[in-house]
Formats: structure tokens, sequence, C-alpha cells
């Protein structure tokens, strides 16, 4: 009887152990996607191609090391990782590299119009020059269309810190309009994947880079490039501006705009 019931507890522990072993491996392979999925991002791939960004994760619990060019990067890796499945925190120490401009200077100005601007596909951040002082921003390059000019101020107005928009970019006539396109725009045309975490990490960061929506608690996720968002608007004017800058932002095919509009109380 001794013998049995010892046996039974030999096996019993073997696969306990066994089940262990399978737990660990399991964790394992996913800390393993999730630095593969990091890496291979579309966020990691395009906007922190040239960042010095190291991905570890050990049981969901991710960090990262390295150095970046700006403030943006630094937020737009978190994010982006924070998105992944399997991720339970983030640990975000990177490193801004260089002299970091100091706050509503002209150059931390011009670089927050700068990443304001690559996050919407209907605009053009890299042929659009941008000048700044004591809070006046001036614009200058060439705009497909009046819509696009207009598309633009709009935007730079809405920049934390911006005080006036002195729009001089000059729109291109139908017959010398070049073939170039927005960043979003090639990506729509070459049907390029942009993957969901990365569509999560750029409509978080967009609207955190907007002054009209940067306060705001907004819950962002994306199902095959579909976002919803949730959370509370302080009026319906607010609700679809929030659904227009998400909208413009690269990857999105569609937004669902489940936020609740909270009347404020009267006093």
């Amino acid at each position: 009887m001794k013998k049995i019931i010892y046996c039974i507890m030999a096996l019993i522990a073997t696969v306990a152990s066994l089940s262990l072993f399978t737990i660990n491996l399991s964790a394992s392979d996913i800390d393993d996607t999730i630095v593969l999925a990091s890496k291979n991002s579309y966020v990691f791939k395009t906007y922190l191609k040239n960042d010095d960004i190291q991905v570890k994760s050990y049981d969901g619990v991710v960090t990262l090391t390295g150095t970046v060019s700006e403030e943006s990067s630094k937020a737009l890796a978190e994010e982006t990782v924070a998105s992944l499945n399997g991720v339970k925190s983030v640990d975000n120490k990177l490193e801004i590299k260089g002299k970091v401009p100091d706050a509503y200077s002209d150059a931390w100005l011009i670089t927050k119009v700068k990443t304001t601007l690559l996050f919407h596909r209907n605009v053009n951040a890299i042929t659009t020059e941008i000048l700044s002082e004591d809070g006046t921003v001036t614009l200058r390059g060439k705009a497909d269309s009046e819509a696009q000019k207009s598309l633009t101020t709009e935007y730079v107005m809405d920049v934390e810190g911006v005080k006036v928009v002195k729009n001089e970019m000059t729109v291109l006539s139908a017959e010398i309009k070049p073939s170039t396109k927005t960043i979003g725009q090639k990506v729509d045309a070459m049907n390029e994947f942009i993957d969901d975490a990365s569509i999560t990490a750029l409509v978080k960061t967009a609207l955190l880079y907007h002054r009209s929506t940067s306060s705001l608690k907004i819950a962002v996720e994306t199902k095959e490039g579909v976002v919803t968002l949730m959370g509370n608007a302080n009026n319906a004017a607010e609700k679809d501006l929030i659904t227009k800058l998400a909208a413009d932002v690269n990857g999105v095919k569609d937004v669902v705009n489940n936020m609740e509009v909270i009347s404020p109380k009267a006093s």
C-alpha cells in the first residue's frame, strides 16, 4: 500500500514539474514574441528606425533602454509596446540624446509642431518649413491644395505653446503639382500593413500632442485598422474633433467613437 501511495505521489510530482516547465516555456515564448513584435512594428521600423532602442521582456514586463532623438519618440516606443498582446507593464528607461530644448523655446516649439504634423496623413510634415519666434509659427513650403494648407494651419494652431500661425505656404496649381504624396498617402497607396499596436500608439500620441485633446483621458483600441475610442468628452464638438484627429492618423481605416458627452455640472 505504501509503495502504491509513493508511486502516486511521485507521479503527481512529475506532472507538476512538467506543468511548471510548460508554463515557464510558454512565458518565455511570449516574451520572445513581444520583443520580436516590437522590433517589427510599423512605429519601430519607420518613426523610430534611427533610434537606438533595446527591448527586453520578462514574464510580460517590458523594459526599454537606449537613446532616442526626442520626447515624442520615447512616448511612441512606450505606447507601441504597451499595446502588444501579452504585455503587462512597460518600464521606460529611454534617454533623449543630445541637449533637450527648454520648454516653450523656439526650438522646442518647432520640434513639437513638426512631430504633430508627422502623425497625420493629410498634411506634409516633410516638405513644410517651420519657423518660430516667441510663439509665432511661420509655415513655408508647398501645399497640394487650399484644403491641405488650411488643415496644416488648423493642426499647428492646436499645438501647445503656439500663439499665432502665419501660413506662407504656396498652393500648387494642377499643372505643376508634383506626384509626391504625404507619408500616410504613400502607405495607403502601397497597402503597406500597419499593425494595430502601432496604430493605437500613433493615435494616442497624436491626441496627446494636440492642445484640444491632450488633457482628456481617452482609451484607444485597434482591431484590423479600426480604432475604437472610449472615455468622456465635454461636448459634441470636442467628440467630433477627436474623431477627426484620430481618422487622419496613418493606418486608421475607420473610427468608432464610443466616448460619452458629459455636460459640466451647474455650479
